[in-house]
């Protein structure tokens, strides 16, 4: 879909300050990247239990969204159906993955890493699940919709 290579890791400090600054809205707004977007998801699936993702990963995503001047409206900033759909995407890519951990205690990078490596961090995924039109409607960015393709 897209030819561009994703950004990867360097160690396990480094998604864990993508997703410590994301809780604590101090990460710097260049650095939430596509790949940092997919890190702080991974990190807080296999790190932060406490954490319930479908429920409050919304609002973490917003408050981080104003804290660097962002805006929530419906044409930029917090879309939901993205943030549901990645976090179904990626829980489901750590299940399919789990030998991974099997094989060797893998580091978090390590997961991170080949998270970006697959398929679904591709920035071009969604859309074989949506059209543009239905992903990219006022709609989908206020609630979560099904795909249509």
């Amino acid at each position: 879909m897209t030819d561009l290579k994703p950004r990867l890791f360097a160690n396990d400090a480094a998604v864990r300050r993508i997703g410590e600054g994301l809780l604590a809205r101090t990460l710097p707004r260049d650095d939430w990247t596509h790949e940092a977007h997919l890190a702080a998801c991974l990190w807080l699936l296999s790190e932060r239990g406490d954490v319930d993702l479908p429920k409050e990963l919304p609002g973490i995503i917003r408050r981080y969204n104003e804290s660097v001047g962002g805006v929530n409206d419906d044409n930029q900033g917090y879309h939901e159906t993205l943030t549901q759909l990645y976090i179904e995407a990626v829980r489901e890519w750590m299940l399919q993955n789990a030998a991974i951990a099997t094989r060797v205690v893998p580091s978090l990078v390590d997961c991170v890493n080949a998270l970006l490596a697959s398929p679904i961090a591709d920035r071009a995924w969604p859309l074989r699940l949506y059209s543009p039109e239905r992903l990219f409607s006022v709609d989908a960015r206020r609630r979560y919709i099904m795909p249509d393709l």
